[in-house]
């Protein structure tokens, strides 16, 4: 909008503002009105008349296409992924030679019936969605028309109002004739603009409607008869598809059913088609190397006892808890606080620390002093639900029997719980201290984060 439309915009707005909720008087034409509401009929419909048909178009032409990637994939799946592409001689025969035969047959109807089709399709193009688009094109040029006079309206009510507040007055200054007479020439000069678009429109709109009675009846006979061609082509064309590899004579639903057979029970009997995980959520640890492995670092104090370095401060340590232990005394320990220490603490460890707020349980007497050695048991870190027969159940916190088990926390472990065997994954429990004495120049070794000494 350039500036000028702009300063008229603002000038027009009051009466715009009043002429719609109906404030003061305002010039209507009846016939103008009836011309103007089947106009608008007529630039829908029109509209309406473009898209539907361009969607038609490219609804075909999309279908076929589809029908090509559809036969190409398929082809795709049917063809053995083992071997390497650069040696075909290299290639197992582990597909299905047959389905991918059918499906390079329809790909070839498919492309036969699009280039059948193609003639049919550009006359749509032609012959409705572009007549379509030219009408639409002229609408376009009588709908800023019928914009024109409607702003000449309101300038011409503007001006009347404006006329009529003047004549209104009893006592009339010089300056008040002056306006009287400016408005008398603006109401005259308004008049003669609006009745000009008034009269075109209510002389032009009638015998445009006339034209567009007999543009739409061809144009509507000729869509029809190109989707008769389209649809009789398309039966002739899939009718006679003869591929060998589906039997048309039998139900649609009947055939699937004997091609797929038991594959669906097959498949539902995988593992990974039932798996899911459950419980708890994970801490946000890292998994860093074992502290045994670390070279010159000082091993972790969860999993080390005190170094000779370390024996002469105050600060307990799960070592100095393990001697206390093997000397008989079963009294709680107090509960686990970590140290400031210079980093000898995995953010691993830290968080699992301050996650675990309870004290552990009190030891057990030492196995010297029992008659039978006691059975080597590990604690849940997590829920975990049987994924497969033979598994072990379980909640965070139980306290599982080992009856076997690798060096691998990574590898499943055999297990007894309330009476019931089975296996789990090491990495969902506490690994047991294999002794009760530890030192630094022998540490045990633990599965990083997943540490605890059991009671």
């Amino acid at each position: 909008m350039s500036f000028r439309g702009f300063q008229k915009s603002v000038i027009r707005a009051p009466q715009q503002f009043k002429a719609r909720f109906n404030i003061g008087e305002h010039t209507k034409d009846a016939v103008y009105i009836d011309s103007e509401r089947r106009f608008q009929e007529l630039e829908t419909e029109t509209k309406r008349l473009h898209d539907e048909s361009k969607k038609y178009f490219d609804a075909i032409n999309g279908m076929l296409t589809h029908q090509i990637e559809f036969s190409k994939a398929m082809s795709e799946l049917y063809k053995p992924i083992s071997g390497r592409m650069s040696d075909p001689g290299s290639l197992e025969v582990q597909g299905n030679p047959d389905g991918i035969r059918a499906c390079e047959e329809y790909e070839a109807i498919v492309k036969d019936l699009q280039e059948t089709l193609a003639p049919e399709l550009e006359m749509i193009e032609s012959r409705v969605i572009r007549p379509a688009n030219e009408l639409l094109d002229v609408v376009k040029v009588i709908r800023k028309t019928a914009l024109k006079r409607e702003h000449k309206k309101l300038d011409y009510d503007r001006h009347r109002q404006t006329l009529k507040k003047l004549q209104d007055k009893k006592e009339r200054s010089a300056k008040d004739e002056k306006a009287l007479w400016k408005a008398e020439n603006d109401v005259e000069q308004a008049t003669q603009e609006f009745n000009y678009f008034n009269d075109l429109l209510k002389e032009e709109l009638p015998r445009l409607f006339e034209l567009e009675q007999e543009f739409i009846r061809p144009l509507f006979q000729s869509f029809y008869y190109m989707q008769l061609n389209i649809f009789y082509t398309l039966h002739e064309k899939m009718q006679d598809c003869d591929i060998g590899y589906f039997d048309l004579t039998l139900d649609v639903l009947e055939a699937f059913h004997k091609k797929r057979g038991d594959i669906q029970e097959q498949a539902e009997k995988l593992s990974i088609v039932k798996f899911k995980t459950t419980g708890q959520k994970r801490p946000p640890v890292k998994y860093g190397n074992r502290p045994a492995l670390e070279g010159n670092k000082p091993p972790a104090l969860i999993t080390a006892g005190p170094s000779s370095s370390a024996a002469s401060t105050t600060t307990p340590k799960i070592g100095a808890y393990n001697k206390q232990a093997e000397a008989g005394e079963v009294n709680p320990p107090p509960p686990y606080s970590p140290p400031a220490t210079n980093g000898s603490i995995t953010p691993g460890l830290a968080a699992i620390a301050a996650a675990k707020s309870k004290p552990p349980p009190p030891k057990p007497k030492p196995s010297r002093l029992s008659g039978a050695p006691p059975a080597e048991t590990v604690t849940a870190l997590y829920d975990y639900a049987a994924q497969a027969e033979g598994d072990l159940t379980f909640r965070t916190g139980d306290v599982i029997e080992i009856v076997s088990r690798t060096k691998n926390e990574n590898e499943w472990w055999t297990g007894k719980l309330n009476g019931k065997s089975g296996q789990f994954p090491g990495k969902f429990v506490l690994p047991p201290m294999p002794t009760l004495v530890r030192t630094t120049a022998n540490p045990p070794l633990f599965a990083g984060n997943y540490v605890k000494l059991n009671s």
